[in-house]
């Protein structure tokens, strides 16, 4: 399968990009990767997305982007990309369907996927308890303990969204302060179910079969503590799913993909956006206004190429 222009990822940044290119006749082929709709997708409620006044459902938001961008011509391609070649044009994907996709230009758009806690527990009890989603979950812990690890907008956002659910919500910072919004602060700080854990961090999580604690240590003082807790929500920040392009793409110290402020890599013809780049704002809107300077980007990539192959075959027919 040949597109002009191929897009991996199917967030803010990839399904704004993708209506770009659609408008631009190009016909783009995203591959939704996957968790189709990004993280967004996993988010109760988007208030800051500018359009909205009520808010809209994370969910719901990237649906209308996807349903958007497929009016004007954009498809779509449910598999996960295992591997890319982008030592010649036109750039060679594998997704895991086993379909080999080529394209003239590429954009980048993977986003980045929660942080783990890395200690002892986690792996074990993952779905059975340990959770990185309180949209997919919050559900399944009604009337029940949970702790939120973290202190930034996801740690506040989803926990304020497990409410609906619990009986009772402790959230462990490692900091004495928060990092998220000072409304949603406010809206933390008046909520009867939530508590803290200041100066705190989770070392281990416990259980057998699913959640029972966390053994919590205090940085501070060195005292080590058991919460007993029914489910463990982790937002302590994202990696960036860059692992595709290691040795064939310039990263930062971090892994995220080095591009300049038009979305260009180091490679002529792809392109990255969203989160894959941004680990500063790390918002839909800056993710989706990233998507459309990519794929305007990849646009006049193409025109250009177009042109120069244009010229060169009329050289090539003039006569000596």
């Amino acid at each position: 399968m040949h597109s002009k222009v191929v897009i991996i990822g199917s967030g803010p940044a990839g399904l704004t990009a993708a209506l770009y290119a659609a408008r631009a006749n190009l016909e783009p082929l995203v591959i939704r990767g996957l968790q189709p709709g990004g993280l967004i997708a996993t988010t109760s409620e988007v208030e800051n997305y500018p359009g909205f006044v009520e808010g809209i459902g994370g969910f719901e938001l990237a649906d209308n982007m996807e349903k958007q961008a497929a009016r004007f011509g954009a498809r779509y391609m449910d598999a996960i990309v295992e591997r890319v070649d982008l030592s010649q044009r036109p750039f060679r994907i594998f997704p895991d369907n086993g379909e080999e996709v080529t394209a003239d230009a590429l954009i980048i758009a993977t986003g980045a996927s929660p942080r783990k806690l890395g200690v002892p527990g986690e792996e074990r009890l993952a779905n059975r308890g340990v959770s990185y989603c309180a949209t997919c979950d919050g559900f399944f812990f009604r009337g029940k303990r949970v702790v939120v690890v973290g202190g930034g907008n996801s740690a506040l956002d989803e926990g304020l969204f497990l409410t609906r659910y619990v009986s009772e919500l402790k959230i462990v910072h490692r900091r004495d302060a928060l990092r998220a919004d000072p409304i949603l602060q406010e809206r933390a700080f008046s909520n009867p179910k939530i508590s803290f854990v200041w100066n705190s961090v989770v070392e281990e999580i416990l259980g057998d079969d699913k959640v029972t604690g966390v053994r919590v240590r205090n940085l501070k003082t060195g005292e080590v503590s058991i919460i007993e807790t029914d489910g463990v929500f982790p937002y302590i920040g994202h990696i960036p799913n860059t692992s595709l392009f290691k040795g064939q793409l310039e990263l930062d110290e971090n892994g995220y993909i080095v591009a300049d402020h038009r979305t260009r890599t180091g490679i002529p013809g792809v392109f990255a956006a969203g989160d894959v780049v941004d680990h500063i704002y790390r918002q839909a809107i800056t993710a989706a206004g990233e998507g459309c300077k990519a794929a305007m980007e990849a646009t006049w990539f193409l025109s250009e190429q177009e042109h120069a192959a244009k010229k060169s075959a009329e050289l090539a027919a003039t006569p000596a």
